[in-house]
């Protein structure tokens, strides 16, 4: 267990010319902390893991293990224990053999090797597989394997990158708790690369959201969810709508905005927001967060709806509000409604907050 900490790291590739695949990263991961980079395909998180592990070394900046600079270290001078997307196991070996790679490399003496074999296959609820053929294996089983082949060198870091992509979605629920499991028993410093957001908000101690190289926002998932930094962070972290508003008055950490319909309502803000009035806010509220009533109820927002998309345990709703589209997420929908027909919307300022651009 130890901590990792990035500063001013960037990684720029000759063949890219002067784009940075990462720009200027400060991270510190805590010791024995579950810790996520994710955003979408080509935002650096991977090319960030990388570093960390070794394969690639910074263009700038540097990387320190605790207080070891291992800024270009190679990766088996790093002690790290690396699960890769395509789990990357010998077919030829069996799942003890496997499992067993890292520790013959470190030239581990063959009874302390069976013992730690027998008890990271235990920890990953595999014990009695070890003579197995890895084609023998399910999607699931092949993916605990490689976690095992991780977790048996007792690494001081553990670096995953989007190990369940390969499963399908029930497979993928089952599998990350079992990750969250052993890495909260090994207690082994965590760093996750995904670009499924569910998958990180439920795994996840704390969230490093990157686009175009850079961190957007570090935080606990109920705060990037909750109060998220910019408009990014708001539409790429589960639903949100992102409202354009005229601010009629600003303070230190709330500002007064005008609805569609003329009512003015004020919500929280960054203390650094630098919104003045006369100006424009962007007002993300998620659509779970708004009511769904009727058309004709004093206060709310009327709008037509556009879409309907049932789910099973709710309603998505487009619905079209003086020219704004509104997201809503709805789990009773009145019965019939369809296309077309009026609405009500009830916004709650207290689930309301401003976003950077």
């Amino acid at each position: 267990m130890i901590d990792v900490t990035l500063e001013s790291v960037s990684k720029r590739f000759a063949r890219a010319g002067d784009t940075a695949a990462v720009d200027d990263v400060d991270i510190r991961i805590a010791a024995g902390e579950f810790f996520t980079l994710l955003g979408p395909s080509g935002c650096g998180k991977t090319t960030t893991l990388r570093m960390v592990a070794g394969f690639y070394f910074p263009t700038s900046g540097r990387i320190r293990f605790g207080e070891e600079d291992v800024t270009h270290r190679p990766p088996n001078k790093r002690d790290t224990g690396m699960v890769f997307q395509n789990y990357a196991l010998f077919p030829h070996m069996t799942v003890a053999q496997n499992v067993a790679y890292g520790l013959k490399i470190r030239k581990v003496g063959r009874a302390e090797s069976k013992r730690r074999v027998d008890e990271a296959l235990g920890q990953v609820h595999l014990a009695g597989y070890g003579e197995r053929r890895i084609d023998q294996l399910s999607g699931g089983q092949q993916q605990r394997v490689a976690l095992a082949r991780a977790l048996v060198i007792r690494p001081r870091t553990l670096l995953l990158d989007e190990p369940l992509s390969n499963l399908d979605a029930k497979l993928r629920e089952e599998t990350r708790v079992e990750i969250r499991r052993i890495q909260k028993e090994s207690g082994t410093t965590a760093i996750y690369v995904t670009h499924d957001q569910a998958e990180a908000m439920a795994m996840s101690d704390r969230i490093a959201v990157m686009e175009s190289g850079r961190v957007q926002q570090i935080g606990a998932p109920q705060e990037i969810y909750h109060r998220p930094a910019n408009a990014f962070v708001a539409r790429f972290i589960g639903r949100s709508n992102v409202l354009t508003l005229p601010v009629a008055a600003a303070g230190p950490e709330t500002v007064t905005v005008a609805l569609p319909g003329g009512e003015q309502v004020t919500v929280a803000a960054p203390a650094d927001h630098g919104l003045r009035e006369s100006g424009t806010a962007l007002v993300s509220v998620r659509p779970e967060h708004i009511g769904l009533t009727s058309a004709t109820e004093a206060g709310a927002l009327t709008g037509r709806v556009t879409e309907l998309e049932f789910t099973g345990m709710s309603t998505n709703l487009l619905v079209d509000v003086a020219g704004e589209p509104v997201q809503v997420t709805a789990i009773d929908v009145p019965a019939g409604l369809v296309a077309g027909d009026q609405v009500g919307l009830r916004l709650p300022r207290e689930r309301m907050w401003v976003v950077r651009p």
